[in-house]
């Protein structure tokens, strides 16, 4: 069996919900010792405002292809038997899952770091956005290991956070830093210069 066929990936379309059993059971084997799992669900309070869901969008093909590579960079770097990997789209109420991962290796070390190193690229770099919808409206939230990403890449370019974030995207293809802009006059500075830095 290839490791990409012992990947599951799936994003569930509105309405399905993350059947948890089914991937811990899809990762179970007689050889693996550990199972390390993350599931992310919907908190109910953000920054004192009351959270009534999330709601998530994705761009599928290319999220698929960005979480497949992920798993392989995982598989090169901790000694893994199996990973399953569920991102829901769609509304989320509060309590539900959004995402979970399961990870099974012989040993836990290898399981724990590997399902921590897969959910932070995910939340960095796959094409996937959040809504949170308060009791008093909405916004399009930015990851936390997004905006680390992104200032990781200015760095690497010895050039300013301002750059624009959609050129870097464009660039660097699939994998590569994830932004849902909404042009407004607040925002011109980020999104109106699409010229390059190279």
């Amino acid at each position: 069996m290839s490791a990409e066929e012992k990947n599951l990936i799936e994003i569930l379309e509105e309405g399905n919900k993350v059947d948890v059993v089914k991937y811990i059971d899809y990762v179970s084997a007689p050889q693996a010792g550990a199972i390390a799992t993350f599931s992310g669900t919907t908190r109910d309070m953000f920054e004192g405002k009351t959270v009534l869901e999330l709601r998530y969008e994705a761009y599928v093909p290319m999220a698929t292809r960005c979480l497949s590579s992920i798993c392989t960079t995982a598989r090169s770097t901790w000694d893994i038997h199996k990973i399953a990997v569920a991102h829901r789209l769609g509304p989320v109420p509060v309590g539900e899952t959004s995402v979970f991962i399961a990870v099974s290796s012989v040993h836990r070390a290898d399981g724990l770091d590997a399902c921590k190193f897969l959910i932070d690229e995910l939340k960095a770099s796959v094409p996937i956005w959040k809504k949170e919808v308060y009791t008093n409206g909405e916004i399009w939230k930015e990851n936390s290991e997004f905006m680390e990403k992104r200032l990781e890449l200015a760095e690497k370019r010895d050039s300013s956070v301002k750059k624009p974030v959609i050129e870097e995207h464009r660039r660097r293809g699939c994998c590569g830093s994830k932004v849902r802009v909404e042009e407004d006059e607040e925002h011109k500075d980020i999104t109106g210069d699409n010229k390059s830095s190279s």
